[in-house]
């Protein structure tokens, strides 16, 4: 289990948003940061500031991914012909547990990270343990048969706080998702709003 699955919500409260529309989020009651400083009246970001805070927004909401993890896949967005912010969020989108999350098979990302690594997925067939395996376009992900009745399952199922984005081809009914085109950041449903062009900033400064 991620080291940041006790905290999830702290991180909607040091972010400031609730990130994942959540309706259980702390910040829907206290809006202000954890610990004893909280409340102190927050002054105005610089722009370092600012691009570290999308930095660890957008990382944050991916289950708040390792430094060395988040700049990996950063720098294969580099690499990549296009938009660097674009492609960076549609590598992120296409991460097994991503999908998972999305497809509605559990409720938050950090669920989506453990189901993944417990062995209740498979990729076209075969079972894939690794949470940060890259789906391609075409692949069918779906939840093996034994699993498809875990509480966890059926409730996220039930969710009403979040839908299926179009890039998604979903049966809840056989418990499969096909991944049928990588996203743009605009096709992604984000509760709050995300700014890779920020982080590509911060990387191209620091």
């Amino acid at each position: 289990m991620t080291k940041r699955t006790a905290a999830k919500y702290k991180i909607d409260r040091r972010m400031g948003e609730n990130i994942w529309g959540r309706a259980k989020s702390p910040l829907n009651k206290r809006e202000y940061g954890p610990g004893q400083h909280g409340q102190r009246r927050k002054g105005k970001l610089s722009d370092f500031g600012t691009q570290l805070r999308a930095k660890q927004k957008l990382k944050g909401y991916y289950g708040d991914l390792t430094e060395k993890q988040f700049r990996r896949i950063y720098a294969e967005a580099e690499r990549v012909k296009g938009d660097t912010g674009e492609n960076l969020v549609g590598l992120l989108e296409r991460r097994l547990d991503a999908i998972i999350y999305r497809a509605k098979f559990v409720p938050t990302i950090f669920a989506a990270r453990q189901f993944v690594n417990h062995g209740h997925v498979e990729v076209n067939g075969k079972k894939v343990n690794i949470a940060s395996y890259r789906v391609k376009e075409g692949d069918v992900v779906s939840i093996r048969e034994r699993s498809r009745q875990l509480a966890i399952v059926l409730e996220a199922v039930a969710l009403t706080e979040r839908d299926v984005p179009d890039y998604l081809e979903v049966d809840h009914n056989k418990m499969v998702a096909n991944f049928v085109r990588t996203p743009a950041l605009g096709d992604v449903p984000y509760p709050v709003v995300m700014e890779p062009n920020l982080v590509v900033e911060f990387y191209a400064k620091n």
